[in-house]
């Protein structure tokens, strides 16, 4: 939804080069439960900007934590490793639930002792993190619970792993891109709060008002300055009115609550229903209306005068226009919440008030501005009906959440697609005289206004067309499932073979095609680099994860444009290592780490790993390196370079200098 689209457009890119990370450090203690029971307590420390996932992650997500311990016959483990409780967010990359732990987190498992002559007991941890514009690659800490002093911890960090023959560079990052993040996200909200607030200023409800309250001001005022300054009271009392419910909401509720209940699908299709309501009301079914005692006692204390009177106009008029505003402050409280802030939704408030409040003042210092205002008629009831719309497109995002939580492929991208077509169809043949609504006026002709609001929704709706058939549309990306939750990941009618890509004819031995834009690419380092030598191209390494957040941005903004999907067809070969890679090693690749003395490489995910960390010095991904056939770097390597032309101007000239 709104957030997702707003994080695509402002994470900052941060690449990192000769450095490597250790976010993450691990103490071990030991609780005595009984004379023979006892709890294993492994504590992580995370650096902040940093997160941990949980142990238990969806399938097809990043690499969850996990805790093993040796085979021991003095003692035996009861039940499962027990964590806390974490933050969970809906990640938009991978379409899933995912929980994960920020700053600390401590794992627990319960053991009981059958030998006295057990002093300790060992175990390891896999486990990954990840920033806001990179993730590590899996990494296995040992750990040791020492049972004969439940005292005594042991500091167990990643930076033991690390050989001293290797020289490994080591470096912490002083860059915090969530607070960035955060603080930008924050104006974000505030911006679309304040743009919701002045839709809810043209509503029926709200937009009569104006001169109205500004009038009966002015008029009762002693001089026009009082008459001033009463108004002014007044849009404040509003600002405090609507902040104060952001307040509640993150004091009953809390950020972390709030953003957990809405990745919750029981939450998602509650509010997509909530949100069908909202549409039908604005849509003219019916009037959604607060008890008309609350509005009769509120207008009762507003006849005290002073402050506390002006304070009740206002109460007054934020239950009057309910109607109007309720559905527009419900969704955005949610959205704000949604963003993981605890003053997300105070922000939120802020900034829906402001738009109410201003034209009060404004217009109170300024009474000669009322002459100019368009008087109230049909164009307001036009306004609510294409919140409606919106309102009523907005929901199935809601219900398309928990289809992709679920899995259930029932709104698959086609058909939310097609779902937009049809609401956004409607508007434009609303908006066109096409269609009236019960509270509509007869319309002798249409205004400039209203056929400018039509032919760019018009606009809108013949843009989504060819997203039945793949297009990404991407000026709304954020909005539908991604591409591979389709019908057609290729688009209707694409082969994996044809499609006019001529210099796929066939696929090379340990190749195979990226969809949905058959990139060809490697994921075995000697067969790509063999290849490269046999058609004279230069090798791309792409250092990568399957649960790399950033490593799919990039793939699905940066590489799909023209310039460089040209380059990545025909100018390299791409040789994708991913380093959370678990399948295991075959026999004859099992090695010993260089990074951790004693210990044996068993995925090939720690194969790449390694690769990255010895060679490069670094082991955040994504990380791109152009290098020629005698394995020697074309240019410096980059890493997440979320700007297309720096990107493209980095392969261009690797290319180059291959040449």
């Amino acid at each position: 939804m709104k957030k997702i689209i707003l994080i695509l457009l402002l994470t900052l890119g941060f690449t990192s080069h000769a450095q490597v990370f250790e976010p993450v450090k691990w103490t071990t203690s030991v609780e005595k439960v009984s004379e023979i029971e006892y709890n294993l307590v492994a504590k992580a420390s995370i650096d902040r900007g940093w997160h941990l996932y949980s142990q238990n992650v969806p399938e097809d997500g990043p690499i969850p934590t996990s805790f093993t311990f040796e085979e021991n016959e003095g003692y035996s483990l009861i039940d499962n490793v027990v964590e806390e409780e974490g933050h969970t967010i809906d990640d938009p990359v991978f379409n899933m639930v995912i929980k994960f732990f920020e700053d600390s987190a401590t794992f627990k498992q319960k053991v009981k002792i059958t030998s006295t002559e057990l002093t300790a007991i060992i175990g390891e941890v896999e486990f990954m993190v990840c920033d806001d514009s990179k993730c590590l690659p899996p990494t296995y800490v040992d750990l040791e619970f020492k049972l004969k002093n439940t005292t005594v911890t042991k500091d167990i960090s990643a930076a033991s792993i690390t050989s001293e023959k290797e020289s490994v560079i080591k470096s912490t990052t002083t860059n915090t891109p969530s607070e960035d993040n955060n603080q930008r996200g924050l104006i974000s909200i505030f911006l679309i709060a304040f743009i919701s607030g002045f839709a809810a200023l043209l509503t029926p409800c709200v937009f009569p008002m104006i001169p109205m309250t500004v009038s009966f001001f002015t008029k009762q005022s002693k001089t026009k300055a009082a008459g001033i300054k009463n108004a002014i009271i007044y849009g404040l009392s509003i600002i405090v009115i609507y902040v104060l419910l952001g307040v509640l909401v993150s004091l009953l509720f809390g950020a972390d609550a709030l953003n957990a209940l809405s990745t919750n699908v029981w939450f998602n299709v509650i509010f997509f229903v909530l949100l069908l309501v909202f549409a039908a009301s604005f849509l003219g079914a019916f009037e959604i209306m607060l008890p008309n005692s609350w509005a009769n006692k509120v207008d009762s204390q507003a006849d005290r005068g002073g402050l506390i009177g002006i304070f009740f106009m206002a109460l007054a008029l934020a239950i009057v226009s309910f109607s109007c505003t309720g559905p527009i402050v419900g969704t955005l409280l949610v959205e704000a919440a949604a963003g993981g802030s605890q003053i997300g939704p105070i922000v939120g408030m802020l900034g829906f008030s402001l738009a109410i409040a201003l034209p009060f003042a404004l217009f109170a210092a300024f009474p000669g501005w009322l002459n100019s205002l368009p008087k109230s008629g049909g164009w307001l009831n036009t306004v609510k009906v294409v919140l409606g719309f919106l309102e009523l497109a907005l929901a199935f995002k809601f219900l398309s959440n928990a289809d992709l939580v679920l899995q259930l492929h029932w709104l698959e991208r086609e058909v939310f697609i097609a779902i937009w077509i049809a609401v956004f169809g409607g508007l434009t043949l609303y908006l066109f005289g096409k269609i009236q609504l019960p509270h509509d006026s007869p319309i002798k002709h249409i205004s400039v206004g209203r056929l400018g609001l039509g032919l760019f929704s018009l606009t809108f709706t013949l843009y989504m067309l060819p997203g039945l058939w793949g297009a990404p549309l991407n000026l709304i990306s954020a909005f539908p499932p991604p591409q591979h939750y389709s019908e057609s990941p290729y688009g209707v009618g694409y082969m994996k073979l044809g499609s006019g890509d001529a210099s796929q004819t066939e696929i090379p031995d340990g190749a195979h095609l990226m969809p949905p834009h058959n990139i060809l690419s490697f994921n075995d380092y000697d067969k790509g680099l063999a290849y490269a030598k046999k058609v004279g191209k230069p090798v791309m390494m792409d250092f990568t994860g399957h649960a790399c957040v950033n490593c799919r941005k990039m793939e699905q903004n940066v590489w799909v444009q023209p310039n460089i999907l040209k380059m990545l067809k025909n100018d390299v070969i791409l040789i994708s290592l991913y380093v959370d890679d678990k399948r295991k090693l075959a026999d004859d690749e099992v090695v010993e780490s260089k990074l951790r003395p004693g210990k044996k490489l068993k995925y090939i995910g720690q194969k790449w790993s390694e690769m990255q960390t010895i060679k490069y010095k670094t082991n955040t991904q994504p990380f791109y390196v152009l290098m020629n056939h005698d394995e020697e770097d074309l240019n410096a390597p980059v890493g997440y370079t979320p700007n297309s032309d720096d990107y493209y101007n980095w392969m261009k000239e690797g290319v180059k200098k291959f040449k």
